[in-house]
């Protein structure tokens, strides 16, 4: 089996593609033949040495693939060798196969091709686990979204307005914006050219956004407590604006705000906060929305999995709207 490792942190050219032990499923896990992967934000610090695999998860990259079943582990009742599935990993999809408990298997929906559907797994179940799980998202509220454009920012965009509320974006480009409001943004904010705050204070007659879907951490930690409304959420999901920034208190109290930071790829598997939970409510419930049309992955190109250095180029270069997908 060939994989994507990185023996030494570095640039995307310490990706290789080598041959590595092919996977055997323990009890309760299957084996996947990976048909496609997806490039995350994670996979990119990972790579620079910044963001290690939870304990006894693969070093191999990718959070999410689709693929077919070849293998099942004991006690697998649920999945049949020559299933179509996408699944959530916790590392392992830049591969030509992976093992991955089978609570973390997704069908493909209805409506949707085997490779495309690896853009899902992972934004799918942040995303709703963030504005549905933890944040309770109504449709009457306001839902801003920093990072538009990017994988989680498409999905959560469409998730928003599918859900009946008002959903506000930040974004790099007035092209960016103009591809935000096709996919049913309200509100559209040049972060360069605007302050968020203002326009969304403005365009919400100045009660600010109910929930806050935050890829940036720090650097707009003090901003974002200003745009929150009273009874606000800020969900952080994402640190690409620094870890570490001074929080004032005194501007919460007035509007009961809260502030929560909740990643994905440590949970464990069981248990109320567990993954399984997860996977299953978006199975149960935002795959409808799938396959009846509401909400549709974004793709922005498809690669060669070999050639998964291009891919990280690319996003680090910018300019990427969607996912990128890594096909074998």
């Amino acid at each position: 089996m060939r994989a994507i490792i990185v023996r030494e942190p570095g640039g995307p050219e310490a990706l290789e593609w080598v041959e590595q032990p092919a996977p055997r499923p323990a009890p309760g896990e299957v084996v996947i033949d990976v048909v496609a992967s997806a490039v995350n934000r994670a996979d990119l610090i990972q790579r620079q040495g910044f963001y290690d695999p939870p304990p006894g998860a693969t070093p191999v990259l990718g959070l999410e693939c689709s693929g077919v079943i070849s293998a099942l582990g004991e006690n697998v009742t649920d999945w049949h060798i020559g299933d179509e599935v996408c699944a959530l990993l916790a590392g392992g999809g830049y591969a030509e196969q992976v093992a991955v408990p089978a609570e973390q298997v997704l069908p493909v929906p209805a409506g949707v091709d085997l490779v495309t559907s690896a853009a899902l797994p992972e934004v799918a179940c942040t995303v709703w686990s963030n504005v549905v799980g933890a944040a309770r998202l109504t449709a009457d509220e306001v839902l801003l979204v920093h990072g538009g454009g990017s994988g989680i920012g498409t999905f959560a965009i469409q998730l928003g307005k599918a859900l009946g509320a008002t959903v506000a974006v930040t974004a790099g480009s007035a092209d960016r914006l103009a591809r935000c409001r096709e996919l049913g943004a309200d509100i559209t904010v040049d972060y360069r050219l605007e302050d968020f705050v203002a326009e969304v204070r403005t365009a919400t007659e100045g009660r600010g956004a109910d929930v806050i879907l935050d890829n940036m951490g720090a650097k707009y930690l003090s901003r974002n407590v200003e745009v929150l409304a009273e009874d606000g959420r800020l969900m952080i999901i994402g640190m690409q604006g620094g870890r570490t920034a001074e929080l004032n208190i005194g501007a919460l109290l007035p509007k009961r705000a809260s502030i929560s930071a909740i990643g994905l790829r440590g949970r464990p598997i069981a248990g109320p906060s567990g993954k399984a939970v997860i996977v299953a409510e978006v199975i149960e419930k935002l795959w409808p929305m799938i396959e009846d049309g509401r909400i549709r992955p974004v793709v922005h190109d498809r690669i060669p999995l070999a050639e998964a250095a291009r891919a990280h180029e690319q996003l680090e270069v910018g300019g990427v709207f969607g996912k990128l997908l890594l096909v074998r």
